[in-house]
């Protein structure tokens, strides 16, 4: 069922609706037992001191810890206007996010241009760069897009959990088990000048991809380091 389709079905938004509900209170359940690693989480201080918002950037696969580290913080996320897209915007709503309805497939001009009033009305904004359908860990050019135009920086941040159930979808998603430890690693910002041409948005794109990957082996490690 297309986009269209489904907005039209009012038993489909009862069903965003209620996977949303019903959703909400065992996600809490599970955050409330995870023991939060943190590390580089100076570097959102530093960014939030600069008078500036950051965009955060993350891999798709690890949208739920992330969710539950950056709850009631307002953040502006983009989620995609598909049925699944829906009661997830709706889910994390309950959360304190905000979002920009749009993908790279369908609507991404639109919400790349709200999430620039976004930052400037003092939002942060969040992107899975590599969403909503992949390839997993291969970065689209949003976020870079995003930086040059807002002056906003990037900041790449990764979280991983010591045990976890790991979906079987294009992202590997994962979901951290009840009491697991979870490292949430943060990266230094990646600022895009306003004047970048398209040689320098592609390699400021390598470098997050770069500093995704980097990011990731090291929140692995944290994980699993003695307490």
């Amino acid at each position: 069922m297309n986009d269209a389709g489904w907005r039209a079905s009012r038993l489909k938004r009862v069903e965003a609706a209620a996977l949303a509900a019903a959703g909400y209170p065992l996600v809490a359940a599970l955050g409330r037992t995870f023991r939060w690693r943190e590390e580089g989480v100076d570097h959102l201080a530093a960014v939030a001191a600069s008078g500036r918002q950051p965009i955060l950037a993350l891999w798709h696969g690890r949208i739920l810890p992330a969710t539950l580290y950056f709850r009631d913080r307002g953040v502006v996320a983009v989620t995609s206007l598909n049925f699944d897209g829906e009661w997830i915007a709706r889910l994390m709503r309950r959360f304190g996010y905000l979002q920009a309805r749009g993908s790279t497939s369908r609507g991404g001009a639109r919400a790349l241009l709200q999430l620039s009033r976004d930052l400037a009305g003092g939002h942060p904004a969040a992107f899975t760069v590599d969403g909503p359908r992949g390839p997993a860990y291969r970065a689209q050019p949003g976020a870079v897009w995003l930086a040059k135009v807002t002056g906003s920086p990037i900041v790449p941040f990764h979280a991983e959990a010591s045990r976890c159930w790991t979906l079987r979808s294009w992202d590997r998603g994962q979901i951290p088990k009840p009491w697991s430890t979870v490292a949430m690693v943060v990266g230094a910002p990646i600022d895009v000048p306003a004047d970048a041409d398209d040689a320098a948005l592609e390699s400021t794109r390598l470098e997050l991809e770069r500093s995704l990957g980097d990011l990731q082996r090291r929140a692995v490690l944290r994980c699993r380091e003695s307490p």
